[in-house]
């Protein structure tokens, strides 16, 4: 009788946690097209000095005065694939603007050369920088790619992006950013 007792509470006990985890998995926000909370917003983003895929040596305090995109990116990631024609329409676009948006992609856990290849075979002709040991990723916290961050020209963060952008998404974003930071 006892031991009926304790299986009935067990299962009990796993039938509301089970339901509970199905309630938040039905009611979360799926990831991508927004803005998530980081402690870095608003104050200047971590120091980026790095060597560049293909050669030459990337670092963010000399992007000051501009605003800069980085992407964090890998080959093999199924969405860092799905959002990169997004991108390339992104920097297109900024790159006919005259004070356009300077996109950077930081490449996490993957060689040059796949990360070369990659761009060849996809279009994408911004800077493409290594993350070697990730010290770079740890630095602003990134937690799964693709993910993407914006820094304004005085060097401080202004959005973080987790998942997949769209070129109008982001184009929106800058757009507005842009806006509040020109507004008296």
């Amino acid at each position: 009788m006892r031991n009926s007792r304790i299986a009935r509470n067990v299962a009990i006990a796993t039938s509301v946690a089970v339901l509970a985890l199905f309630i938040l998995l039905v009611t979360a926000e799926p990831r991508g097209e927004r803005g998530i909370s980081t402690p870095l917003l608003g104050n200047p983003a971590p120091a980026v000095s790095s060597p560049l895929v293909g050669g030459g040596n990337f670092d963010l305090a000399r992007r000051k005065g501009s605003w800069v995109v980085l992407n964090f990116f890998n080959s093999t990631c199924v969405p860092c694939r799905i959002e990169h024609p997004q991108l390339v329409a992104f920097e297109k676009n900024q790159s006919a603007l005259n004070n356009g948006v300077e996109l950077v992609t930081v490449v996490n856990d993957d060689s040059d050369t796949a990360v070369a290849a990659f761009f060849e075979k996809n279009g994408g002709d911004w800077p493409k920088v290594t993350d070697p040991d990730g010290a770079i990723a740890v630095a602003f916290g990134v937690a799964k790619v693709p993910e993407t961050w914006v820094i304004d020209p005085s060097g401080f963060v202004r959005l973080r992006i987790a998942g997949e952008v769209t070129n109008d998404f982001l184009s929106a974003k800058m757009t507005e950013l842009q806006r509040e930071l020109a507004a008296p």
